[in-house]
């Protein structure tokens, strides 16, 4: 690391060049009895190799930390976040502190407004939905004097922990298993296009072409909110577009669930005609007839273990993975069974 050409060494700095989190640091600095001696020997040394001189003003104020674990979510009308919402909620309610959540709706003005506000309340830690911030948020973050979670999704590169899945990974999968069923002219539809559908539309189109099959005049999408309204607009679409589609994608389950109602409305049978693959495994997806196929994601799990992670780093116990895959599986139903692959064997 190169800090020549820097007038000011930050504890950022030493974190990064210790390997360890910036929390650690200060900790090392106000509390160093709950640091393993291992740890603050390895830190003395960043210290004392970057000249790093502590600012014992702002490690005053970075011990009036409040109780609040400030939640950062995309939408509050959103079935998946909500149950994100319930599995720390769960945890929350055994502990000491006090969530206060947000809504970014999806703007990454509105996160970096929030995250600022956030921020000066001083809380005691912080879960944020995604990996994809702005350059502004994701350096307010790295600084930030509270332990963070990032959750729903995967990088090589976490301001501090995170669990999520791999959403180019499972749409990857789901693509092979569209194909790998006999299904061989694919569509695609999304809509809400943020950083983790345009992972999904890239796995689809990966796929698809490796395979062959791609054909972009396939892909339907819309900025719009998701829904299962748009669902069956974009379906429409598709069908309208590309009749001989004999396989479709969608990616989250209202989508798929507004596909399915838009083939019943046309008369186009399902699977016989065309197979629909779902996003998430919402609990209609079961319920549905046909019932749909979907990815399953571990979503209350995943706000479960976030809280669970960031309490125990709060009390000074550091995770063994500070990164944590959920993964997913393909939950496979009638939308894509065996009655379309026996009529094309």
């Amino acid at each position: 690391m190169d800090l020549g050409k820097r007038k000011t060494i930050t504890i950022s700095d030493v974190a990064r060049e210790a390997g360890v989190s910036l929390m650690t640091v200060s900790r090392a600095l106000s509390q160093p009895e709950r640091v393993s001696a291992k740890t603050i020997e390895k830190i003395n040394l960043v210290i004392d190799r970057l000249g790093f001189v502590p600012n014992p003003n702002a490690r005053a104020l970075a011990a009036g930390r409040t109780n609040v674990i400030g939640v950062l979510v995309p939408s509050i009308s959103n079935n998946v976040f909500a149950e994100v919402l319930r599995g720390i909620y769960d945890v929350a309610d055994g502990s000491n502190f006090q969530v206060q959540f947000a809504n970014t709706r999806y703007s990454p003005d509105e996160e970096e407004r929030i995250v600022r506000t956030f921020l000066n309340q001083k809380p005691a830690g912080m879960i944020v939905s995604g990996i994809n911030q702005t350059g502004r948020t994701a350096a307010i973050l790295r600084e930030a004097n509270c332990r963070i979670v990032q959750i729903m999704d995967l990088g090589d590169d976490p301001f501090d922990m995170m669990i999520g899945f791999s959403h180019y990974e499972a749409a990857k999968a789901a693509t092979l298993h569209l194909i790998e069923s006999g299904f061989s002219r694919l569509g695609l539809l999304a809509a809400r296009l943020d950083p983790r559908t345009e992972k999904r539309i890239a796995a689809f189109k990966d796929t698809a072409r490796s395979a062959g099959l791609l054909d972009e005049a396939k892909i339907i999408t819309s900025p719009r909110t998701t829904s299962v309204r748009i669902g069956s607009m974009l379906a429409g679409e598709l069908l309208e577009k590309a009749p001989d589609t004999d396989a479709v994608l969608c990616i989250n389950d209202d989508l798929a669930l507004g596909a399915l109602f838009e083939c019943q409305r046309r008369g186009v049978s399902v699977p016989e005609q065309i197979a629909i693959c779902g996003f998430n495994d919402m609990e209609f997806s079961a319920l549905a007839h046909p019932a749909l196929t979907s990815v399953r994601t571990y979503r209350e799990k995943m706000g479960t273990m976030a809280m669970q992670m960031l309490l125990s780093a709060i009390e000074g116990q550091e995770p063994e993975n500070p990164v944590v895959d959920l993964g997913f599986e393909v939950i496979e139903r009638e939308s894509t069974g065996s009655a379309r692959r026996s009529s094309s064997a």
